[in-house]
């Protein structure tokens, strides 16, 4: 037998190419093997999303929120296209869904009738909200049971699906859209409804062990700290509360649901990471305790054949090896000095294992992680965790989404993020009364110079000004942005005496410069540019004064995975003091 979820499987998000029409002649322009089994998954429309209620209507190439639906099934993910927010959404996409056997060998056989009322896997469906800034919100996830298709009529049901809200409005409506199903080809005989409805299963508590299971990337991702850069790539939020007392709220998302937010909380972040690196073969766990203040927090830790303990920061891609303190040693003994912000743990567990502490303090710094020392940690029965996190048990997630690969253009977004912060420089210097004399303001000769010097290569350590004209008595390091995310990426920079000795050869005698790179992972220019402004280091670059004063700025994106990206931005400037 074969698990799905731990094939090598990588996808590709299924735009307007794979969208069906409404209208049956339609379907025959689309790649139907007739060897196969497909379920036809028609959205004809949404009502009583009451909260659009007065909503305008945009109009032509005006910017508006839009609705846009995301769906997995069975190793399958699919993507509407965006219509506008309002009341009765104008949804109108179709969805092919194979449905197949996971049998070894039976993979390519057609499902019969019987075959499909085994298969328990829902159709996951995933609304979000995406406003005029980019800014994304998860409004509704709901699992779709559609084995009521194989018991009606011809084959062909329509229902009114009701999506719920998320987290404190989970019992609330949202709105309702209207779904027909349809097999295809058709069957030969039609189950009564009673045997359908016995096939119902429904969960709403899950055991954490359910969100972890080995994730394979594929191409996508080549080496576990690549993994880590990805997952760290995605944007951070904590899961509202309602009344707004600043609590948390214990909420854990699905994974379909996490990526098509791009952003969740750290638990979402952790299990995530846990999963891939599950996927690349180590023994990975994800840990469940405190970090400063008493601040709940989750992080992955890997444990090597050496004993090597190993913590993984999910939300920074941070490593940190363990190494414990014994405080029975005596006080001449020097002990390790923990580099990493956690201060409790209180569980560890992935999709197979669960361990509580039961050591005489959760302190991290002074615990032992030999999982297999029974005086330390406690398990959970494998068992009684395969009999409810095993596909197909009542309380199971379904199976995993399979990653897809990045939709964003990195040069080209590189080039608008840069123009539009440009423009933003200028505005704002041209508020407090100051021109803004960018490098492509200098002669030819001179801007090409620098664009290929500064622009291209340059950047200082994070809030480290430089004056070039003291190098000689200070030392001087310089990083190329691709350099630094590299260094996120792997833990190694190199090849940056280059960029130094550039930088020191541009800047004339007498002059200073000064760089600010900051590093983002969203791509809203004056959200990233009013947080900029925020440090007084780049707040006096971009407003610096003196003679001969240059400007520049510089962005570099890099795509991983599910069109997250990273975004390093380097200001700097160069100019003669005035005395």
């Amino acid at each position: 037998m074969t698990d799905m979820n731990d094939r090598e499987v990588t996808s590709t998000p299924k735009p307007s190419t794979h969208f069906v029409d409404r209208q049956p002649p339609v379907l025959k322009k689309t790649n139907i093997d007739p060897t196969r089994r497909y379920l036809y998954l028609q959205v004809l429309g949404g009502k009583a999303f009451l909260e659009h209620l007065q909503e305008p209507e945009p109009l032509p190439g005006q910017m508006c929120s839009t609705f846009t639906l995301c769906l997995h099934f069975r190793n399958q993910r699919f993507r509407s296209k965006p219509v506008p927010c309002a009341c009765e959404p104008d949804f109108s996409d179709g969805f092919l869904l194979e449905v197949f056997k996971d049998n070894l060998g039976e993979g390519s056989k057609m499902a019969d009738a019987n075959t499909m009322l085994s298969i328990c896997d829902p159709v996951h469906i995933v609304l979000i909200r995406t406003d005029i800034f980019g800014e994304t919100t998860l409004v509704a996830s709901y699992f779709l049971e559609w084995r009521s298709v194989l018991s009606a009529e011809n084959r062909v049901t329509t229902i009114a699906v009701e999506l719920l809200g998320v987290g404190t409005e989970s019992k609330v409506s949202v709105g309702v859209l209207d779904i027909k199903l349809e097999m295809y080809p058709k069957l030969n005989k039609t189950l009564s409804q009673e045997i359908v409805n016995t096939q119902d299963e429904n969960g709403v508590n899950r055991p954490v062990c359910s969100y972890v299971r080995p994730l394979r990337a594929g191409r996508l991702l080549d080496t576990p700290r690549q993994a880590a850069r990805f997952v760290s790539a995605l944007g951070y939020e904590k899961a509202p509360v309602i009344g707004g007392g600043g609590g948390k709220q214990e909420q854990w998302c699905s994974l379909l649901t996490f990526l098509c937010r791009n952003k969740g909380d750290c638990e979402d972040h952790a299990n995530l990471l846990c999963s891939l690196l599950l996927g690349f073969g180590l023994e990975a766990y994800v840990c469940v305790g405190t970090k400063a203040k008493g601040v709940s927090h989750t992080w992955v830790m890997t444990c090597g054949i050496d004993g090597t303990v190993t913590f993984w920061e999910s939300l920074t891609g941070h490593r940190y090896i363990h190494i414990p303190i014994k405080p029975d040693d005596p006080p001449a003994v020097e002990q390790p000095k923990p580099l990493y912000p956690y201060r409790t743990v209180g569980c560890v567990f992935n999709h197979q294992k669960f361990f509580a502490n039961c050591q005489p303090s959760e302190a991290v710094e002074v615990c032992f992680f030999d999982l297999h020392d029974e005086s330390k940690w406690k398990p959970m029965s494998g068992e009684a965790i395969k009999s409810v996190c095993s596909p197909g048990a009542t309380t199971a997630l379904p199976p995993f989404p399979p990653l897809c690969a990045s939709a964003i253009d990195p040069a080209t977004t590189s080039n608008e993020l840069e123009l539009q912060l440009r423009l933003l420089v200028a505005e704002h210097r041209k508020n407090i009364h100051l021109i803004a004399m960018f490098l492509c303001c200098l002669d030819k000769n001179e801007c090409e110079h620098w664009t290929s010097v500064l622009l291209q290569t340059c950047a200082i350590e994070d809030g480290l000004l430089l004056n070039i004209a003291l190098a000689n008595r200070y030392e001087f390091k310089a990083l190329s942005l691709a350099a630094y995310e590299l260094e996120r990426t792997t833990g190694v920079s190199s090849g940056n005496e280059e960029f130094q000795d550039a930088i020191r050869r541009a800047v004339p005698d007498g002059h200073t410069f000064k760089g600010f790179p900051i590093h983002f992972v969203y791509r809203n220019a004056r959200r990233a540019f009013a947080t900029c402004l925020r440090s007084p280091f780049c707040e006096e670059i971009v407003c610096c004064r003196g003679d001969q004063v240059r400007l520049a700025v510089r962005v570099r994106v890099f795509a991983y995975p599910e069109s997250a990206c990273a975004v390093w931005i380097m200001f700097a400037c160069k100019y003669r003091c005035v005395l």
